[in-house]
């Protein structure tokens, strides 16, 4: 089982399910630590203190950065990814709310060629839904799906040219899952050609308030 585990809650005000990641952090592909939609302005004690916590149970740590969809200044994101690194010591970035289209392409690559120059190990793009088959190949990891479970399996569909590439390429991001089907979720994402998941029980407007019952060995 791989999980990217997205937890957007504060240490000083959460730090039980803190330290429950911190002690399953073997079963994740990867953290997305997010202080303030970002690094913030200044360092958070709290926040530095979980992610050292987190790398030394072995976990990779990537910095949150939103694109707005395309809109953002480049700088401006790179300058974010490099205070992740300098405060929390992120091994890479979570981009999210990435365009999808083709026409976004050319400006997505420019990005993320920017943020390898700068020491990215690892990149995760973020457009929720299948993007165009170039976006693949800019990133480590692509989340493919991020909705609702009564969406997820309603309406949820593949495009052919997915297949070219490995399930570890893939993540599907699912929240409102009742909590015994988690493990459904989690066979779902697989057979649907994601091998990295984060299935959550939580409901908008932060899903991501909770951990994944996945993360305590539902699945292995």
């Amino acid at each position: 089982m791989s999980l990217l585990v997205p937890l957007y809650v504060h240490p000083a005000e959460e730090p039980g399910l803190w330290h429950r990641l911190i002690t399953d952090a073997a079963g994740t592909y990867g953290v997305v630590l997010n202080p303030a939609d970002g690094p913030g302005t200044r360092p958070d004690p709290a926040f530095t203190a979980a992610a050292a916590a987190l790398r030394a149970a072995g976990a990779r740590l990537l910095g949150y950065v939103d694109t707005d969809y395309g809109a953002r200044n480049r700088t401006q994101m790179v300058d974010e990814m490099r205070r992740h690194q300098e405060w929390y010591d992120a091994d890479g970035c979570f981009l999210d709310r990435v365009t999808a289209t083709p026409e976004g392409l050319g400006e997505c690559r420019r990005l993320v060629r920017s943020l390898r120059r700068l020491g990215a190990a690892t990149v995760v793009l973020n457009p929720g839904v299948h993007p165009a088959a170039g976006y693949v190949r800019l990133a480590d990891l692509t989340v493919t799906f991020e909705g609702h479970w009564s969406t997820y399996v309603s309406a949820f569909t593949r495009p052919a040219w997915t297949a070219r590439h490995p399930p570890e390429r893939f993540c599907h991001l699912v929240y409102g899952v009742p909590e015994a089907l988690i493990p459904l979720a989690v066979r779902t994402a697989r057979e649907r050609g994601a091998a990295v998941s984060g299935p959550v029980t939580g409901e908008p407007p932060n899903p991501w308030n909770k951990l994944t019952p996945a993360l305590t060995g539902m699945e292995r």
